[in-house]
């Protein structure tokens, strides 16, 4: 059967089979977030911060007092990192230096006051300092 539209042909609406689904049109036009995004926004924020050895190590050769207080900033901190896009940040908390992976949401190491020698951090993309 030929399908091309002849002159003097009527009309007519293509079977039920071959119309397009309007609920999955509807569905791709809208602007509701994905799925993904929806995820994504509430898990922002739940995990908790994790602390590599090395800086459980840091934090206990070094005696650095960490309260819930000062983990409170600190994952603030790191918040308000994952929302400019940092990736690795430097965190200062009450004169502590905390360097943080941002994408693995995890403390690398923790610097007091007295051990900051040269004050240089290198591999970070951005700091926070929070009061």
């Amino acid at each position: 059967m030929d399908n091309r539209l002849q002159i003097n042909q009527p009309i007519r609406p293509l079977p039920k089979t071959q119309q397009p689904n309007k609920t999955a049109q509807k569905k791709k036009n809208s602007n509701s977030p994905s799925f993904k995004d929806v995820l994504g926004e509430k898990m922002k924020g739940k995990e908790k911060l994790s602390f590599s050895k090395h800086a459980q190590k840091r934090i206990n050769s070094r005696a650095i007092p960490v309260t819930k207080a000062e983990l409170d900033k600190l994952n603030n901190g790191v918040e308000k990192a994952r929302d400019k896009g940092a990736r690795d940040s430097l965190v200062m908390v009450n004169n502590v230096a905390y360097i943080v992976s941002v994408e693995n949401n995890t403390v690398v190491t923790a610097v007091d006051e007295e051990s900051m020698d040269d004050n240089v951090f290198t591999n970070i993309d951005s700091a926070v300092f929070m009061k």
